[in-house]
């Protein structure tokens, strides 16, 4: 599965945001898990394969390392998003959740 524009946009702001690419910080982590956990609870479902490529061929993530975390990340807040017990939603507006 291709990654939508809008996870494609969100990935861009992991980018801008973490300063050092070959070292995470404990700030760097969590914001990376929020930013995964903000595209599931938006329905921007992700395939952890194209994560890891993304990042690989984006340009400024080299350290391969750094690369494999952030994919563990993005599969380990997959799984639990996935695991949590889902309540029923009114349909909300595409901006409600925050996600344009």
């Amino acid at each position: 599965m291709p990654l939508t524009n809008q996870v494609i946009i969100l990935l861009n702001e992991i980018t801008t945001q973490v300063q050092n690419k070959k070292a995470l910080t404990p700030q760097d982590e969590s914001l990376i898990k929020e930013i995964f956990n903000k595209m599931l609870s938006c329905g921007q479902y992700y395939n952890v394969e194209e994560i890891e490529s993304w990042f690989e061929n984006e340009g400024t993530w080299t350290h391969r390392p750094t690369i494999i975390r952030i994919t563990n990340m993005s599969h380990y807040v997959q799984s639990r998003f996935d695991q949590a017990p889902k309540k029923l939603n009114v349909i909300k507006e595409p901006d409600d959740c925050g996600c344009h």
